[in-house]
C-alpha cells in the first residue's frame, strides 16, 4: 500500500471509531428500549467496518 492510501484507511479507521463511540453514548442515554437496540446495532455495525479497515493493514 502506498503511504497515502494508508492514510485514508487511518482516516476511515478513526471515523468508524469515532462514530461507534457516539452511538455507544447515545444509546446510554436513550430510554426506548427498541430505539436503543437500533442504535446499539448501528454501533456494532461501525465496530465492524473498524475491523474489516484494521485488518487491510
Amino acid at each position: 500500500m502506498t503511504t497515502k492510501e494508508l492514510l485514508y484507511v487511518d482516516d476511515a479507521l478513526s471515523h468508524a471509531q469515532l462514530l461507534a463511540s457516539q452511538f455507544d453514548n447515545a444509546a446510554a442515554r436513550l430510554q426506548d428500549n427498541a430505539l436503543r437496540t437500533q442504535v446499539q446495532q448501528m454501533a456494532q455495525r461501525h465496530r465492524q467496518v473498524y475491523r474489516k479497515f484494521y485488518e487491510l493493514v
